[in-house]
């Protein structure tokens, strides 16, 4: 049985569904009906000081800011270690400590009350990193540098703290856009659920770049085929796996389009399926797309639209993987640049980078739609948002 037929079979579709009437995941320092912790990443320009520290309550998706971890620049994007206790942040940057490099900065989580205390920093051995995840041995964080186009590996210390990096690779190339696009940006690095190969979405390439990830040495190694091709000028930004582990897709930000691919596990091979635009047909204004995601109950994909100042749902066929759509959902605010689903799947929360707000929409587990609660705060120049479970 195909992974995709098991999780129709088995129900995992209706995850969302049953959480809803039983909220059955617990959250750092908190019960069943005590509110979740979730972390904002930011541009410390203008009034944002750091990283803010927000709860929701797991029932009604209300949310409330609480404080602000300051003392780095830009931390911009955020990942949490698989045993949830520590965070990481790129410093998006392109100087750190006078050398032509961004940063990236360790965290430890307290557990009680949810604060932040910064363990150590280290050199990104890229400009302006703004990408990057905890592999799941928890012995390395891989990060991608957006304007040198450059992917880089960091061990993890038994303290959570940093060492210096254990392999960088430089991409190399162009693609058409006149501006976007005269060499290479990593904008995303991903890992498979076997944590054997690596995923970089280069924008400036219109390439996925496949590396076979060797996780007692932290070596990215190129792939027998280097690179996944997308169509020229789209501008790969995020990528993410469906569940299933069979199907991966690649939000494009220039182009506004999502592309879903087949994933062959056993060989790290992609192969292009679909490609939809993210848009409402006849919009006519611009848009860059930033985010994807998929539901926790694998039925629905989101990817965010900045221009349009949206949410896309699209639906995800069981048997064949192919999407449709279903809905555009103003995200109340302007620039989206990042969303995320809390871990039970019920509430979307979006993260409006040029209006300073979070607002939360809930999530109907049967059909994917997305409708306002009521709930949103604010905070400067919000960016990546994660949660802590």
């Amino acid at each position: 049985m195909k992974r995709r037929q098991f999780f129709k079979v088995s129900g995992v579709g209706s995850i969302t569904s049953v959480l809803s009437g039983h909220f059955s995941m617990t959250f750092l320092g908190c019960s069943q009906s005590e509110d979740a912790t979730f972390y904002v990443g930011t541009y410390t320009r203008g009034e944002s000081e750091g990283i803010y520290r927000c709860t929701m309550n797991p029932v009604s998706g209300a949310i409330q800011l609480k404080d602000v971890t300051r003392g780095v620049d830009n931390p911009s994007f955020l990942a949490v270690d698989q045993n949830q206790r520590y965070l990481y942040a790129v410093n998006e940057t392109s100087r750190f400590e006078g050398n032509p490099s961004g940063a990236l900065s360790a965290f430890r989580i307290d557990r009680r009350t949810g604060s932040l205390e910064l363990i150590n920093q280290q050199p990104s051995h890229g400009t302006d990193p703004c990408h990057l995840i905890v592999d799941q041995s928890n012995r390395f964080a891989l990060v991608a540098n957006y304007s040198s186009g450059s992917a880089s590996v960091f061990p993890i210390g038994q303290n959570g703290e940093l060492g210096d990096s254990t392999d960088v690779v430089q991409h190399q190339g162009k693609s058409i856009h006149p501006r976007r696009q005269q060499g290479p940006h990593a904008h995303c690095i991903t890992l498979d659920a076997s944590n054997r190969f690596a995923f970089v979405a280069d924008l400036g390439l219109d390439k996925i770049m496949i590396y076979r990830f060797n996780d007692t040495s932290g070596k990215l190694i190129p792939h027998v085929e280097p690179w996944c091709p997308i169509k020229a000028g789209a501008g790969p930004r995020h990528f993410a796996f469906h569940p299933d582990g069979e199907t991966a897709y690649v939000i494009n930000e220039l182009d506004s389009t999502l592309t879903v691919f087949a994933y062959d596990a056993t060989n790290g091979m992609l192969k292009e399926m679909q490609t939809l635009s993210t848009l409402p047909e006849g919009f006519t204004g611009e848009n860059s797309c930033a985010e994807v995601q998929v539901a926790p109950s694998g039925r629905f994909v989101y990817g965010s639209n900045r221009g349009h100042d949206s949410i896309v749902v699209f639906a995800v066929d069981p048997n064949t993987g192919y999407l449709s759509f279903v809905q555009h959902q103003s995200t109340l605010g302007r620039t989206p640049r990042h969303f995320t689903i809390d871990p039970t799947g019920r509430f979307l929360l979006a993260a409006n980078q040029d209006s300073d707000t979070i607002v939360v929409f809930g999530v109907d587990s049967e059909s994917g739609i997305l409708t306002p609660t009521g709930f949103q705060i604010e905070v400067p120049v919000p960016v990546c948002l994660q949660f802590v479970t």
